[in-house]
């Protein structure tokens, strides 16, 4: 715990300085913080001024992080291999409504047609809804989509043959951070690690079942 203090402080530090500067809201990291406060006092001198050398390089790290991402939308572009065919890989992903199976903050897509969706996931705490378009969909392709109403985001995931068994799914998506906690996850990096992770469960998700669970084939042309 003494070891990584100045770390944690960092972190912590920048995301209250950020959460109380930016729009005056609570953010998630109080509760952290308070904790972290109850075990600092436990701690020898060094340690505490360690964790201050934290809280000011966090501090500064988070301000840095954040310049040019408050007043434009920010991009994740993560990539994973499938021990799968292209088109198992494709038809998994076309079953919208299965996606809280492998992402983790949602928890519940809807498919109202062939081409619109409704989402609920929680976003830095606080569950959110949101309506999204399919904009372009070419079998074993690509998928390309983009929100209508709520929560700003669109992208495109692509699908590529690299052998008979072998797929590599690329996911890139730009999306719009709104309160305070939502920019400090995203300037910590928060949206990456869980578009990580989303990729790496369908991963486990495709190739522990060595098939689909579904398909749609249908072309949407791009509009």
């Amino acid at each position: 715990m003494q070891a990584n203090l100045p770390r944690i402080a960092a972190y912590v530090a920048g995301g209250l300085l950020l959460a109380r500067l930016l729009r005056r809201e609570r953010s998630p990291l109080d509760e952290v913080d308070i904790e972290l406060r109850e075990s600092a006092r436990e701690l020898p001198l060094a340690s505490i001024a360690l964790a201050a050398v934290g809280f000011v390089a966090g501090g500064v790290f988070l301000t840095n992080q954040m310049r040019g991402r408050t007043s434009g939308a920010s991009t994740v572009e993560e990539s994973i291999d499938l021990n799968v065919p292209v088109s198992t890989a494709y038809n998994q992903w076309t079953q919208f409504e299965q996606f809280p199976r492998f992402m983790t903050s949602v928890e519940q897509v809807k498919q109202v047609d062939d081409t619109h969706l409704h989402w609920r996931a929680v976003v830095a705490g606080k569950v959110k809804e949101w309506d999204a378009e399919i904009t372009e969909q070419i079998p074993d392709e690509r998928i390309a989509w983009r929100s209508t109403d709520g929560v700003t985001n669109a992208g495109v995931v692509t699908f590529h043959k690299i052998a008979d068994n072998r797929t590599r799914v690329m996911l890139q998506m730009d999306y719009q951070p709104e309160t305070a906690a939502e920019k400090v996850g995203d300037a910590l990096g928060g949206v990456k690690l869980t578009t990580k992770g989303n990729l790496k469960r369908f991963k486990q998700l495709v190739e522990e079942r060595g098939q689909e669970t579904g398909a749609w084939r249908g072309t949407v042309t791009q509009h």
